[in-house]
């Protein structure tokens, strides 16, 4: 399996719902077509939010994982 380049990473871990949304929106405004941004996130909620938030844009939710504490996700820009 190739490996994604990701082209912006948005740190938001120690912010609560709905900044992890916020700040995945406006970052994926700034990169073109195509492009991978990876959330990284402890909000437990992010994890419907995020889920929720690409099907309801378009964008392609990649891969999803958690190490327990954090929470890592990659989307593709539609």
């Amino acid at each position: 399996m190739p490996t994604l380049e990701i082209t912006q990473t948005i740190d938001a871990r120690g912010l609560s719902c709905p900044m992890p949304i916020v700040k995945t929106a406006q970052a994926i405004k700034a990169i073109p077509s195509g492009a991978v941004l990876e959330l990284l996130a402890t909000d437990i909620g992010s994890i419907k939010d995020v889920a929720a938030w690409c099907r309801a844009t378009g964008n392609e939710l990649l891969e999803q994982a958690s190490d327990g504490a954090a929470y890592r996700f990659v989307i593709r820009r539609k």
